[in-house]
């Protein structure tokens, strides 16, 4: 798509709101599984002995609770970049390559409806 194509229609801006408002119900979901995952990974642990080196299950729950860990700041991450692409909505300001200002193109947009970046500028 060129540089210059037109700007976002409203029906367009309505399209990707809906993909952004799935996105953030579906991570909420998983946020409450994996904070559930966790706990319950958490309270295992309190049950099995403090030495993961000689405890056949130590290290398994705590491989478990480190990526469990992780995938719950991916989620949160992800959370927050949902909402600031539906704050630039509410604002005016989504679309728009944070870098060099230019349009990022419709299709990048609904690959990736919290790019921040044309695809020029992200490579």
């Amino acid at each position: 798509m060129a540089d210059d194509q037109p700007a976002l229609t409203d029906a367009n801006l309505d399209e990707i709101r809906v993909l952004l408002l799935a996105d953030r119900e579906r991570t909420e979901r998983l946020l409450a599984s994996l904070a559930g995952t966790f706990t319950s990974i958490v309270a295992a642990s309190q049950d099995t002995a403090n030495d993961d080196e000689h405890d056949p299950e130590g290290s398994t729950i705590a491989f478990e609770r480190s990526q469990t860990s992780t995938l719950l700041s991916a989620s949160r991450s992800r959370l927050v970049d949902i909402d600031a692409a539906l704050t630039r909505i509410a604002d005016g300001r989504y679309g728009f390559c944070e870098r060099c200002g230019r349009p990022i193109p419709l299709g990048r947009l609904e690959a990736r409806p919290t790019a921040l970046t044309c695809v020029s500028c992200a490579t």
